[in-house]
């Protein structure tokens, strides 16, 4: 299967968009993000399918958009898969915390750190919104992106 990818100026740097063959976003990568993708021997340029997801973006970063209407498409174990769609249910302008989200998904409290695990593992960021998980005492804890690029978009949403 062909990877699609282009890239996508932004207010919190370029974003590398990936989306598979039918058009479903996979991956937005920020630079320098921890576990970020590059683009790949054998991806294909084509902004054409991402033309909706910079639309939606644009909106987004000039405080016009508050949900994403996008098709994504990620791959994690199931455990991560729980995580990753409680995260969707997340609001604008909320923020929840890692105990909350292990809760939401019936996970115990010991599973607290693997949780943090699953979602520094978000492919999708921005799209799905694990810059809106916080630490229990309300510190902006970890975050892929890097902790400036999760002010930014906290202060972004009215919440800092």
């Amino acid at each position: 299967m062909t990877t699609l990818w282009t890239h996508l100026d932004s207010p919190v740097g370029r974003l590398l968009l990936t989306a598979d063959e039918s058009g479903a976003l996979t991956s937005l990568s920020v630079p320098d993000q921890k576990n970020g993708r590059t683009v790949q021997e054998g991806w294909r340029h084509d902004p054409g399918p991402f033309r909706a997801a910079e639309e939606q973006l644009a909106a987004y970063f000039a405080g016009e958009l508050k949900d994403f209407d996008l098709e994504l498409r990620s791959a994690g174990s199931e455990f991560r898969e729980r995580v990753w769609n409680a995260l969707d249910t997340v609001p604008y302008g909320a923020t929840t915390t890692y105990g909350e989200i292990a809760a939401r998904i019936g996970a115990s409290r010991a599973a607290v750190r693997a949780v943090g695990g699953a979602i520094g593992a978000n492919p999708l960021l921005i799209l799905r919104p694990c810059h809106r998980v916080i630490g229990a005492t309300g510190a902006l804890t970890g975050y892929a992106g890097g902790l400036e690029r999760k002010t930014r978009l906290l202060a972004l949403e009215g919440v800092l």
